[in-house]
């Protein structure tokens, strides 16, 4: 986005502050549909290095994703990213992956956004 959405940058900062993990958002990026709920960054960040650790060939990697951050609550300025889990990218009538992922958008990358996930049919 070249104008900042004060609003979707309101909406994260609230994720952060109530640390929950229930607002569901699609947002779209670069044409790519992508739903599922909103984490804090902490506890996305934990989540991904937990993934990381249980790989025999990843798990160094882990130690990037587990540096403590911001205490819960207090993040260290107004949120610049987005961070989803049990998210999928919509393509077609399929969310890819069928489990869900984890994933990190930049707010300024963010071209449209609605509050809720979409569902899709893997049938």
């Amino acid at each position: 986005m070249s104008i900042p959405d004060d609003l979707l940058r309101d909406l994260a900062a609230k994720v952060e502050s109530e640390q929950t993990n229930q607002m569901s958002l699609t947002v779209v990026v670069n044409g790519a549909v992508i739903t599922g709920r909103l984490a804090p960054e902490r506890v996305w960040r934990q989540r991904v290095a937990e993934v990381l650790r249980d790989s025999d060939r990843l798990g160094p990697f882990a130690e990037v994703f587990s540096s403590p951050g911001s205490p819960p609550g207090q993040p260290d300025g107004p949120p610049s990213h987005l961070h989803f889990h049990v998210a999928r990218i919509l393509q077609g009538p399929v969310g890819i992956p069928e489990t869900g992922g984890m994933y990190r958008i930049a707010l300024d990358d963010v071209s449209a956004w609605t509050v809720g996930d979409f569902s899709y049919s893997d049938k």
